[in-house]
């Protein structure tokens, strides 16, 4: 899905390029499976107040994540979006790594990425911990506030709106760094207890449903295909909830 021409050739350029880099990084540390999405729900087209609105979506699995999930999409000419999530498995001690992208004709507008925790203290390994800490310091003129339920994101937490070519640039680097080092510590990793594993499946229950009160990513799925549906794809494509 990730290669359809049509709407690659109508994104901004850095969500382009951004697509490409998690794919790649993805396929050099991970053994990809596909990841089937509920039937219908892979490719959508539909209406946005007379635009039209167009929904790509790549997943995989892996020993180590559930699903790896890949969202790209356009609203006519007014707005391109770029999302990802990761899905560990629960006996794995793993971050949740998420990123997304919004852009407009006005350039982007936000521009998100963070490895947060799903342990019950709510904090990031040492592992995570170290290898974040060892970064270079990069520095962005326009940093956003997180949403009221931003309480799920780590300290490390980039939210921005790139100023320039060479901020969208830092961003795509930064992003290239947290996802090669989550993909490195995942490969790394060994299974918990039952008793562990059961507390990491209610940190990544925590997540979902926290980024399920995304209002604004509701109401444009609400206006373009009814709220039914809308909570159909926040609830089974976007965020759905593991049960073990």
């Amino acid at each position: 899905m990730i290669d359809s021409s049509d709407l690659k050739s109508r994104l901004h350029p850095l969500i382009n390029q951004l697509a490409e880099a998690i794919i790649t990084i993805w396929q050099e540390n991970l053994n990809l499976s596909p990841y089937q999405l509920p039937k219908g729900l892979g490719y959508v087209e539909g209406k946005l107040e007379g635009e039209r609105l167009t929904i790509e979506n790549s997943c995989y699995h892996s020993r180590e994540f559930r699903k790896m999930h890949l969202e790209l999409a356009k609203v006519g000419n007014n707005l391109d979006i770029l999302h990802c999530v990761m899905f560990p498995y629960p006996q794995y001690p793993l971050a949740m790594f998420g990123c997304d992208i919004v852009a407009g004709k006005a350039g982007i507008s936000a521009a998100i990425v963070d490895l947060s925790p799903t342990s019950k203290d709510k904090t990031l390994s040492n592992d995570y911990l170290e290898k974040l800490s060892n970064l270079e310091t990069v520095t962005f003129k326009d940093k956003r506030d997180l949403p009221p339920w931003g309480d799920i994101f780590s300290p490390f937490c980039l939210f921005i709106r790139p100023a320039d070519r060479e901020e969208e640039a830092l961003f795509l680097n930064r992003v290239k760094d947290f996802l090669t080092i989550h993909c490195q510590i995942a490969v790394a990793s060994e299974a918990v207890s039952e008793a562990e594993k059961m507390l990491y499946l209610e940190g990544q229950k925590n997540y979902c449903s926290q980024q399920q009160q995304n209002d604004k990513t509701r109401r444009v799925l609400e206006k373009a295909f009814g709220v039914e549906w809308a909570e159909n794809y926040m609830t089974s494509v976007l965020f759905d909830i593991p049960s073990y």
